[in-house]
Order: structure tokens, then sequence, then C-alpha cells
């Protein structure tokens, strides 16, 4: 991909790239006090947190793909429940 100075990127490209390898910092989220507003899935800027719909289950559970989370925190600091952590990573 080409980048031009003022160039805007095609969404969802991220996906094309594990990028999770040079994070100091990860989410965690923590099930019981999830709310299951979805925050997390909709602020992920690299579409690393996935909601998982089990079979027999009401709700989804949240899920973060750590290849592709970057470490940026967006999804702790929207989540109204308080539901995820960030931790310092472990190399």
């Amino acid at each position: 991909m080409k980048l031009t100075v003022g160039a805007v990127v095609k969404g969802r490209t991220s996906l094309n790239y594990k990028t999770g390898n040079w994070r100091d910092q990860r989410p965690v989220i923590r099930p019981d006090n999830c709310k299951h507003c979805h925050k997390c899935v909709d602020v992920c800027p690299d579409s690393a947190v996935h909601a998982v719909q089990a079979a027999g289950q009401d709700k989804p559970d949240y899920v973060i793909d750590y290849e592709f989370c970057k470490g940026c925190g967006l999804c702790v600091y929207e989540c109204p429940a308080n539901a995820i952590d960030l931790i310092p990573e472990e190399k």
C-alpha cells in the first residue's frame, strides 16, 4: 500500500498485518463485570475485540485478538462497566 501525504487509508486494512507484538500493555476483559454493551468492539481501531456467541448463551462473550491489539487502551477508556483492565505486557 503506497501512502502519500494527506492520504486516507482504506478501512479495516489493519487486519492484513499482525501488529500486536510491539505492545507494552494489554487489555484484559473481566467477564463478570461486562455489561455486554459492545462499545469495546465499536471503538477498537484495529478490530481486535470480537463478540463471540456460544451456542445456548443469551449474551456474547468478548475476546481480544492479541495478534492485532496494539494496547492503545480505547476499549478500557470507553467501557462504562470498567470491565477491562490494562496490564503490563510480559515479554
